[in-house]
């Protein structure tokens, strides 16, 4: 299932970039959040991410976002964290992994692509993920990316 016309929206969000091996992607998310929490800064939604760098290379870079309580935002510059008052990319294509991450994202990522050349759309933005929950707690990921 893909969807279209989905929007990624949040205020106050602090973001990071990181390069590291696929496999390796909890490190990065966990660092991120630690870095946040020892600062001070409280988190009010899920972790999301945008991978940068070609979703199949071998060494991933991606942008890792979480939107924080706080609207004053200060870190000493060598941390390198940026902050942004607001978030908002829309007009994106979406489709949900469920289960089985690792195989499902690879799968997802190319049935996104297939349906852009399908329906002769222009990739605008890079590949961005986000952790969700149900009202069960079941976690799932939502994978979207954004078209002209």
């Amino acid at each position: 299932m893909i969807v279209e016309n989905h929007q990624i929206a949040y205020r106050n969000v602090a973001s990071k970039l990181y390069n590291f091996l696929p496999e390796e992607i909890d490190i990065a998310l966990n660092d991120f959040d630690e870095i946040l929490t020892e600062h001070g800064y409280h988190p009010t939604g899920a972790i999301f991410f945008s991978i940068i760098s070609d979703p199949t290379a071998e060494v991933m870079t991606a942008q890792i976002f979480l939107p924080i309580a706080e609207s004053q935002f200060s870190f000493p510059k060598e941390v390198e964290v940026n902050f942004s008052s607001y978030f908002n990319v829309d007009n994106l294509l979406m489709t949900r992994i469920t289960e089985n991450y690792e195989v499902q994202s690879q799968v997802k990522y190319w049935e996104l692509l297939a349906y852009l050349k399908e329906h002769t759309m222009t990739q605008k933005t890079p590949v961005f993920v986000q952790f969700k929950k149900t009202r069960s707690e079941r976690t799932y990921a939502e994978m979207s990316l954004g078209v002209l």
